[in-house]
């Protein structure tokens, strides 16, 4: 995966479009931070088609949202397409992971309080 100033947040108080964050490059995955905090992150990040994301298994809640083009999420061996719009929720503790079929892009939201409770 290739990050673009992956610790650099978005500069705050200016307004953007999120879907031109991020240009899709040619065989990778790219992401950018627009928020990163102890308490969470808020990342958006570009798939070339072919490319996908490795198994991974997070301890926190990310929600992910689909800003451009269409995406194939498993979670715990179920597979989801995803198109422009939807969002879905990747409960803590749960295996997954990403393949582009066709160029996409996300948002990626990790939410790490609330797990004291």
């Amino acid at each position: 995966m290739k990050n673009n100033d992956e610790n650099i947040e978005l500069e705050k108080g200016k307004s953007h479009i999120v879907v031109e964050i991020i240009e899709y490059m040619p065989n990778a995955v790219v992401s950018k931070t627009i928020i990163k905090k102890s308490t969470g992150n808020i990342t958006v990040s570009s798939f070339d088609a072919g490319e996908e994301l490795a198994e991974k298994l997070s301890p926190f809640d990310t929600y992910i949202q689909i800003i451009d083009g269409a995406a194939e999420l498993t979670i715990n061996q179920k597979k989801y397409k995803l198109r422009l719009g939807d969002g879905i929720i990747i409960p803590a503790h749960s295996r997954h992971f990403f393949n582009a079929n066709e160029q996409f892009k996300m948002i990626s939201t990790v939410i790490k309080s609330g797990y004291e409770d």
